[in-house]
Formats: C-alpha cells, sequence, structure tokens
C-alpha cells in the first residue's frame, strides 16, 4: 500500500532531495491532506521540530484531528510522544530517540522506529553522521519493541530513482512480524506494487507532487482480479461504514474518483459513469480501501439525498438505521419544529436544554436495573442529540473525538468533584 507523505517546514508541504536542498515548496498542507487521505494513512514530518529551528505543532495538531497522521519528526521522549499520541496521531515515528528505555513506556503497537540509510549503512544527525552499524542489524535490536520500521534510502530519496528490491528483501525478513514502511525512490505503480507483494508499504512524497505518479494510479496499484473484464467489486459504506451498495470499479474509474475526490465507478454496460450527475445523489469520496486479498474495493463516501439507491433510499437494503439514523431524525424535527413545541422551546432555551440534560444524568446514574439503565440513557442521548443538532455538530464529530480520546495514553485520574 502507499502511505503519502507530508514534510513540513515554515508551515509549507515541501521536499528535500538528499535530506538538505528545497527541491520543492507545495504549498499549504490542509487542502494536500485532504487530497492524500483518500489512500488512508499519511505521513506528516515536521522538519523543523527534527532540525531543532522551531516547530509546527498547531498545524500538525490540525492535521492530526481531521485525518489518519502517522507523526515524526523531534519525538525525543516520553512527554513530546504521549503529547502526539493524545492529540490523535494514529502513531508516532521515532528516529535516534527509538531505544529500549523510552519505547518500553509507549504502547508498542503505535510506534514505528524510523532509521535512515545510506547503502544499508544508518546515518544520524540529519544524515550527516555515518555510524558503522547496518540498517539490518538496528532492526533485530529494535523489533521487540516497535509496532514497525520506517527505512529511508538516503541516497536515493527525492530522486525518484526507483526501489533495490534486493535490499528491500533483506529488511523484511529483519522486520519479522512488524509492518515495514519504506521511503526514498518510490517512482512508479510497479515500485509499490512489487513492495505490496512483499508486504511492505510505500512511503511517497516528490513522485506524487510533481506529477509523476497519480495518486489514483498509486493507491489502485497492488490491485488484481482474474475476472476477464477487469473489474473490481466496490462495496460502499457511508462515514459511518454502513453499506450503501455494491459497484464495479476499474482502474480507470478509480483514478477518476480520485481525481475528482467523487464517487465515479465502472458499469459493465454504460462504462465509466459518476453516481448523482443525473439525480443529484452525488458522493463526496473520502477514503478507499483495498480488501485483504486486494481483488475488492471499499469506497467510504458522504451521500447526498436522496441516496445511493435509484429508489431513492439511502442504500440497497433500504433505509438505513441505528444510531446515524436516530440523530438524522432528532436533526430533522429541530429543523422543522414548530413555534411552541417542546422541541423547540429546548432549541430557544439554552437553560431549559441545560437543566434537562442535567435532570437526566443525574436519573441515568441513580439507575439500577438494565431496563431503566437503557431508558435513562435514552433520555440522555436525546437531548445530547438535541444539544449537538443546535450547534450544528454531526455525529461523526463527536465519533471522532471519541476515537481519539480511545488512542490517548494519558489517563484522567477520575476523581470525584
Amino acid at each position: 500500500m502507499i502511505v503519502p507523505s507530508i514534510d513540513v517546514m515554515g508551515g509549507r508541504t515541501v521536499q528535500l532531495v538528499g535530506g538538505k536542498e528545497l527541491a520543492l515548496d507545495a504549498g499549504d498542507p490542509l487542502p494536500i491532506a485532504e487530497r492524500l487521505s483518500l489512500a488512508g494513512e499519511i505521513a506528516v514530518v515536521d522538519l523543523d521540530a527534527a532540525l531543532g529551528q522551531g516547530d509546527n505543532r498547531e498545524l500538525l495538531e490540525t492535521l492530526c484531528a481531521r485525518f489518519a497522521c502517522r507523526v515524526g519528526g523531534g519525538i525525543r521522549d516520553r512527554a513530546r510522544a504521549e503529547r502526539w499520541l493524545d492529540a490523535g496521531a494514529r502513531k508516532i515515528v521515532l528516529g535516534t530517540a527509538a531505544e529500549v528505555e523510552l519505547l518500553r513506556a509507549l504502547p508498542r503497537e503505535r510506534v514505528i522506529a524510523a532509521l535512515d540509510a545510506v547503502h544499508g549503512e544508518v546515518v544520524v544527525d540529519g544524515w550527516r553522521t555515518r555510524t558503522g552499524r547496518s540498517v539490518v542489524e538496528r532492526m533485530r535490536e529494535l523489533r521487540d519493541w516497535v509496532g514497525g520500521f520506517l527505512v529511508t534510502f538516503v541516497e536515493r530519496e527525492g530522486r525518484m530513482g526507483g526501489i533495490d528490491l534486493d535490499e528491500v528483501d533483506k529488511l523484511r525478513a529483519a522486520a519479522g512480524d512488524r509492518t515495514l514502511t519504506v521511503a526514498g525512490g518510490v517512482a512508479t505503480t510497479d515500485d509499490i506494487r512489487e513492495l505490496d507483494r512483499r508486504g511492505v508499504d510505500a512511503q511517497v512524497g516528490m513522485a506524487l507532487y510533481t506529477g509523476k505518479l497519480d495518486l489514483g494510479d498509486a493507491i489502485a496499484a497492488p490491485l488484481s482480479t482474474d475476472r476477464p473484464d477487469g473489474l473490481f467489486a466496490t462495496v460502499i459504506v457511508d462515514v459511518h461504514e454502513r453499506a450503501l451498495g455494491l459497484a464495479w470499479s476499474s482502474r480507470e474509474s478509480l483514478r477518476e474518483a480520485v481525481a475528482s475526490q467523487r464517487g465515479v465507478y465502472c458499469s459493465r454496460r454504460r462504462g465509466v459513469w459518476t453516481k448523482g450527475s443525473s439525480s443529484g445523489a452525488t458522493q463526496r469520496l473520502m477514503r478507499v480501501e483495498l480488501d485483504c486479498d486486494r481483488d475488492a474495493l471499499r469506497f467510504v463516501v458522504e451521500q447526498n439525498a436522496p441516496g445511493f439507491c435509484h429508489r431513492s433510499t439511502m442504500s440497497c437494503w433500504g433505509e438505513l438505521g441505528g444510531l446515524p439514523a436516530i440523530v438524522e431524525r432528532v436533526r430533522g424535527r429541530t429543523t422543522d419544529a414548530p413555534v411552541g413545541s417542546y422541541t423547540r422551546r429546548l432549541l430557544d432555551d439554552p437553560d431549559l436544554l441545560a437543566a434537562k440534560l442535567c435532570e437526566e444524568a443525574g436519573e441515568l446514574a441513580a439507575a439500577v436495573s438494565a431496563d431503566e439503565v437503557a431508558w435513562e440513557a435514552a433520555d440522555v442521548l436525546y437531548f445530547a442529540f438535541v444539544a449537538m443538532a443546535r450547534a450544528g455538530v454531526p455525529l461523526a464529530a463527536v465519533e471522532r473525538e471519541l476515537e481519539r480520546r480511545a488512542r490517548m495514553t494519558t489517563r484522567r485520574a477520575g476523581e470525584k468533584s
């Protein structure tokens, strides 16, 4: 798989050649991250922090709040590592600080050890100092303490010269059952495909920014199919991961879907088509995922009304249920609540809504039986949903915050107030 990379310096997306020469200033990282996040996790590196010349903390915190990020650059102690984990980073990337004393204090599965190499030898100090130690040796020392490795081929970084697959095979063996990502030199879909066949991810920056490598083609690179028509089954889900329907994709339609960030598919009868172009039921494409066998896709989309199905329902199995549907019903009631209704009173009187939230929370705290807890929890959720609707907060935002908290390593003590 591909891991798009964003190197940040002075608040800008940059690309250095050999870690020194500024080869590219690609601009504001936020729109770039929005586009690249279609591929899944993105790697964000704070070059200023890595070089000890300030940092881009606020910008990276914004990126972590909105996208699935693995964060690196200047993480040299436990406090800074935990700060990024608490900020929502899916993983943190440690360079020279990746020593056992620090690693044993961190959640192993969320730590990646970054090793920079020149012709197989580990280099440090911004790639300036040779250590005399091999990358393979260093990986064997660290693999019991980390969830994965990022190996950068410094002599190839930013030069788009291709990958040494023999060297990759050695690294894959040294990584054992840990994940392995390589950077430096990846420039073609063949590079990505060959790496994926070996169970290795490709971290790519320069090739994407210069247009040498199309993002859609990069995502599609590992795909394979034995179908005569070359199509891939594509499951479409909403942002809550509820299934909307099934369609088919070709490499061409996938390229167009990624380029336009819309739901674009391939019909066996009509060819490439864009969902909603005639009905108005368009989709904003949020993420593309490949299945474990690399022969099927999942599109995560924001689906516009009236829905995915040609029968004007949200899904091909009828209307969707669950908590998201309840939140939408509450939001609909708040939008159309008539004057004098209870819902309108709640919306117009913040003190009344606050009082009801406190009252129902107290009743939930006092509930004992399973039936009582379910009843009171439903009351609390209803008033919480009204508060969310009043403020224009979607359920997806609450889900993201809960997921961020679940990833936190620093826990609240939980004392009584």
